[in-house]
Order: C-alpha cells, then sequence, then structure tokens
C-alpha cells in the first residue's frame, strides 16, 4: 500500500513539474505588465532599432499567449491532444489575459483594455491550430512531449 502511494506521489509530481514552465511564463507576463506606461516607453525605441515598423507592444500580446498556450499544452501532455483539452488551453489563456488586463488597470500609465484579451485569445488559439498541424504536432511531440 506505502509503495503504490510513494508511486501515485511520484507520478502527480512528475506532472505537476510539466506546468512550470507556463507557471515561469505567467511570471514573465506579470513582470511586463508591471511596466508603467512611462518604462514601456523607454525601452520601445530599443525595440525599433531591430523592428523599425514596431509603434507600440501590442504584438507582444499575440507572442506571450501563443508562447503560454504552447506551455499549457506542454503540461497537459498527450491530453492536449484531445480537442476539449485544446479549448481548455484557449480558456486558460484568455482568463489569464483578463486577470492580467485588472492587473494592469493598477498600473501607473496602463489601462485594462479587451483588445489585448483578444489578441491574447489570437495568440493562443494560434498556438493550438499550429500545434495541431501534423508535421509540427510530430516534432512537438518527438522533443516535449
Amino acid at each position: 500500500m506505502n509503495q503504490i502511494s510513494t508511486q501515485k506521489k511520484s507520478i502527480i509530481s512528475r506532472q505537476l513539474l510539466r506546468f512550470l514552465p507556463a507557471i515561469l511564463w505567467m511570471a514573465v507576463i506579470f513582470i511586463l505588465s508591471s511596466r508603467t506606461g512611462d518604462e514601456l516607453g523607454s525601452v520601445l525605441p530599443l525595440f525599433q532599432k531591430w523592428f523599425p515598423w514596431m509603434t507600440d507592444f501590442n504584438w507582444g500580446h499575440f507572442v506571450s499567449y501563443f508562447i503560454l498556450a504552447a506551455t499549457l499544452d506542454f503540461g497537459f501532455g498527450a491530453r492536449s491532444e484531445r480537442l476539449f483539452m485544446k479549448i481548455v488551453i484557449i480558456v486558460l489563456c484568455g482568463l489569464y489575459g483578463v486577470t492580467d488586463e485588472i492587473h494592469q488597470s493598477f498600473v501607473g500609465g496602463r489601462m485594462m483594455d479587451m483588445t489585448d484579451v483578444r489578441n491574447d485569445l489570437i495568440g493562443a488559439t494560434i498556438w493550438v491550430i499550429a500545434g495541431s498541424i501534423p508535421f509540427i504536432r510530430r516534432v512537438w511531440r518527438k522533443y516535449f512531449l
């Protein structure tokens, strides 16, 4: 009996560790959202040197939530191949996007913007669709699942 419970604990611990990248990425998003409008404005010219067409950081929502969806996909492992889990990944990203916007409303020079949540959902959806393409899925499964 004790050996079985130890094995179950080990399996649960490994499964929870798979979500560590998603938790760390959520922390990155939180930290970036904690920057004031002035702080972001001072960093924008650095990015514009490499990407001259950038006028703001709105594209960051697509990229950030694309990555968040990928890390959640990794966390769920093989279960993420089911349609229901793909929907769960998008919903979780959307919910985190809403909490991120609420958080931003307390940061100087920042405000809530539901367009950002839309962009978060688009980024997450792009990952879910791209991750469903057979070639990409095979590579993803080979190296990450």
